[in-house]
């Protein structure tokens, strides 16, 4: 995957209840430390909390109008939190009109990444309900897609990303981003291939096989290290699914980046159960990469 446009914004999609702000703030602090401008979006068409039953318009028109002065107090109240966090950050708000999930989709298309909240959704919540943002924009946008969990996480040092390896095009994507990301904090980044044994495994040569994972995780990290010679990288070969490994690896990271579709998946999906899996069950930032031709 081709390095990010050094001149596309960060885009943020913006949750109007101020107490979640984890998005946000990690967004501001990204195009600080990239030198970016920041967009802030939010969509009119989800209500804006704060709003009672009694309280709802009598009409569409006027309802538009509470939505739109409502969506604007939402945008001033987040560029006034960004421009106190990071006065240096160029900040806009865009105030669109449409489904969420398909405004940060297009917002997509010219940016260098979408960062977007996460109160951890249970996985049929977050898939079939009608809030569900997170899942179609990470399954369709055209750049990396960040998800910050709430609350914020603790971390431990040395500070570290965790980078998901399966040796797929798609994977590559991410370790490219994954380097990026390690060298742009000063941080270490672990490469995790996870690995499970099939039902026949007595069939065959165990230690083969892991040697030839082995080589597999050192190929897909090589030749990147020239590049980023400041980035420590451990490479970790770990037996069990990859879900609950990732998740394992990445409890206290930085974050944890993954490619949107794996090693072995269909044309027709267009995210993967890998991705979809650490989403809903990694306590750190996750960042999912789509592949360059995606």
């Amino acid at each position: 995957m081709a390095r990010p446009d050094t001149h596309l914004p960060i885009v943020v999609g913006v949750d109007p209840d101020p107490a979640k702000r984890m998005a946000l703030a990690w967004a501001a602090d990204e195009a600080a430390r990239r030198g970016l401008p920041l967009r802030l979006v939010h969509a009119e068409s989800m209500p804006t909390v704060g709003f009672g039953r009694w309280e709802v318009p009598p009409s569409w028109e006027a309802w538009n109008e509470v939505l739109h002065r409502a969506g604007e107090r939402v945008l001033k109240e987040a560029v006034s939190f960004v421009e106190a966090r990071q006065p240096q950050v160029r900040v806009s708000g865009l105030l669109a009109e449409g489904n969420p999930a398909w405004v940060l989709r297009e917002q997509s298309r010219q940016a260098t990444a979408v960062v977007l909240g996460s109160w951890h959704l249970s996985r049929a919540r977050e898939v079939f309900g009608s809030s569900s943002i997170a899942v179609p924009v990470m399954a369709h946008a055209r750049c990396p897609v960040v998800v910050v969990p709430e609350p914020e996480h603790v971390t431990q040092q040395p500070a570290h990303f965790v980078v998901g390896v399966d040796g797929s095009a798609h994977c590559a994507a991410a370790v490219d981003f994954a380097f990026q990301e390690a060298a742009l904090r000063g941080a270490a980044l672990r490469a995790v291939y996870a690995w499970q044994s099939g039902p026949l495994h007595w069939m065959f040569d165990e230690h083969a096989e892991q040697q030839e994972y082995r080589r597999v995780l050192s190929e897909t990290v090589a030749g990147r290290g020239a590049a980023y010679p400041d980035v420590q990288v451990h490479h970790e070969l770990v037996s069990g699914h990859p879900v609950e490994v990732l998740t394992g690896a990445s409890a206290h990271a930085l974050g944890l980046v993954v490619g949107t579709r794996g090693r072995g998946g269909f044309a027709g999906m267009l995210l993967g159960s890998v991705s979809v899996g650490v989403l809903h069950h990694a306590r750190c930032p996750v960042i999912a990469v789509p592949h360059a031709s995606a």
